[in-house]
């Protein structure tokens, strides 16, 4: 178990890619703290890994607000005495044309996806620095890379986690805390099942291998670069698409 002795924080940790990434960490052998805004949802995913040993800590918070995340960060430390690994995936979309936008929608999705990110990882950097290493994976997406029509809100806040990404990991390399981001392409949740049919189709005709990937295998990869095997990477982007971006 690759990262027995390790604690993981993970933002939106309920469902889609982050319930995945909780319980590919809690298998290899993380105590990992998981939030989210319901916590009927976070008491699901607990209850279904804790019978195999896994410890697991959920804290009903909502990332946009530092108050909240200071108590997230706070809960965790008193339960397991450190966190070395920050997974940055809480997410909203709230998808509209420009011209149609209102100021909420822009407003809601750069305040979860961005200033979220950046309020979990100001909590985390003190506690890393003083164990003298950690490390952060934050959830990008391709959207960021490429753009998508009726996203412009969307694609904003995940081209700026691209920024604060490399921002952060040259401010904090020579403590040994990596910062890393992670850019899916077109994964299998809840909101991609809830597409219409048809656009599911012309979306998978995008995609090189011809498939859309799964929370898993994005996953297997935030696993990785939570471990001590990616010591030296830091700073960069990984895409996981498919081949839709190249």
């Amino acid at each position: 178990m690759t990262l027995s002795g390790k604690v993981a924080v993970v933002t939106g940790g309920s469902r889609g890619i982050g319930r995945a990434v909780t319980c590919a960490l809690a298998r290899e052998g993380a105590a990992v703290t998981l939030c989210g805004r319901d916590p009927v949802a976070l008491e699901k995913v607990a209850a279904e890994l804790e019978p195999s040993g896994a410890q697991v800590l959920t804290v009903k918070a909502d990332v946009t607000l530092a108050v909240d995340v200071e108590r997230l960060i706070g809960a965790c430390l008193a339960r397991f005495g450190g966190v070395n690994i920050l997974v940055n995936n809480a997410g909203v979309t709230r998808d509209n044309l420009v011209l149609r936008m209102k100021d909420e929608e822009w407003d809601e999705v750069l305040e979860t996806n961005l200033k979220g990110a950046f309020h979990c990882t100001r909590a985390v950097l003190r506690p890393m620095i003083k164990q003298r290493g950690g490390r952060i994976i934050n959830l990008t997406s391709v959207v960021g890379i490429m753009g998508n029509p009726g996203q412009a809100n969307y694609a904003a806040a995940k081209a700026g986690i691209i920024g604060f990404t490399k921002a952060t990991a040259k401010e904090v390399a020579s403590r040994a805390i990596t910062v890393n981001a992670v850019a899916p392409g077109f994964i299998e949740t809840d909101m991609t099942n809830a597409l219409d049919p048809e656009l599911q189709e012309q979306m998978r005709a995008q995609i090189p291998v011809g498939r859309f990937g799964t929370p898993e295998e994005v996953a297997e990869l935030v696993v990785f670069l939570a471990s001590d095997h990616a010591a030296y990477i830091t700073g960069h982007v990984i895409h996981i698409n498919g081949g839709l971006w190249m």
